[in-house]
């Protein structure tokens, strides 16, 4: 799940978070820890541009330091950058940060990257805004070289070249899964090319086979055998009858009511599944978690 607090924007957070601060955002990365989920995420933002505050808020928590501390207060469920901006900072100063995350936590890092898409940002810290999909690219395969065993890592591309200096720690995980964010066309051929994961932006269940086949498709041309995760964010939830709005999105009910409608997921050949829950409080938030935790997820096994 991606969690609360940390970023909150107009378009997901709830009314809670406004007054919430670091303990409220450790217990619930603690009730993920203790539910069995498989990762908790965390956002990427530089700064938000005066014209999108009202809409994206200023809130984004910086995702190294967030999971770091989370790191420190949990002890099995992953971390996971859902997504750094890594075209915004040399790939060598992201690798320092990133292993660096890896090895205090004991190799549970998840690397999430995407393209961004505010300008503002990429102007203010010289980065190319234009060429950000190119950026990528490179900055990818310069961070597989760079968070790679060696301690002197070699890589030499267009925009950047680096080798005869060395890095440690090195990360704990022999390979850090790289996850690649997104739903365009460049986003999906990235994700299929380069990507151990996909994690798509939003798309309605009804677009997901598709996106899916295209992907699939893209990794057989190109020879590619491994498997990859594929990802999906799911509908709002809330475990029960409610008793106040929540809109008429959410998956409401029954957990066997839930987990019936989540599995369709699975039938189209998606791994892993985003959720969020409506909440009115962290306590709210939490008794969800473990409501789903207990009466959703042993439904999802196959």
């Amino acid at each position: 799940m991606q969690l609360p607090v940390q970023s909150q924007s107009a378009l997901y957070a709830e009314p809670w978070e406004a007054r919430a601060g670091a303990e409220d955002l450790a217990e619930v990365a603690r009730a993920a820890d203790r539910g069995g989920f498989a990762y908790v995420a965390v956002c990427d933002h530089i700064a938000i541009p005066r014209r999108l505050a009202d809409a994206m808020s200023t809130v984004w928590y910086d995702p190294v330091a967030t999971l770091a501390y989370l790191a420190a207060v949990t002890r099995r469920v992953r971390l996971l950058s859902h997504v750094a901006v890594v075209g915004l900072r040399h790939p060598l100063v992201s690798a320092k940060q990133y292993a660096t995350l890896d090895h205090l936590s004991g190799g549970r890092l998840i690397l999430g990257v995407g393209a961004g898409h505010v300008r503002e940002e990429f102007e203010a810290v010289g980065a190319d805004f234009e060429g950000r999909g190119r950026v990528l690219d490179e900055t990818v395969d310069a961070l597989r070289a760079a968070l790679g065993p060696e301690e002197f890592p070699e890589f030499h591309g267009e925009r950047f070249s680096f080798g005869g200096l060395g890095q440690r720690p090195r990360p704990a995980q022999p390979r850090i899964p790289v996850w690649v964010g997104g739903s365009s066309p460049a986003a999906v051929r990235r994700a299929a090319l380069r990507g151990d994961g996909w994690l798509p932006q939003g798309d309605p269940r009804g677009e997901l086979p598709g996106q899916i086949a295209r992907l699939t498709a893209l990794r057989e041309e190109a020879g590619i055998e491994e498997p990859i995760e594929i990802g999906a964010i799911a509908e709002p939830l809330y475990v029960g009858e409610p008793g106040w709005e929540v809109g008429r999105r959410t998956l409401t009910g029954k957990p066997e009511a839930i987990a019936e409608s989540l599995r369709a997921y699975a039938a189209m050949g998606v791994h892993q599944i985003q959720v969020r829950f409506r909440s009115r409080s962290r306590g709210e938030l939490t008794d969800q978690m473990a409501a789903f935790a207990a009466g959703v997820a042993p439904h999802l096994d196959s």
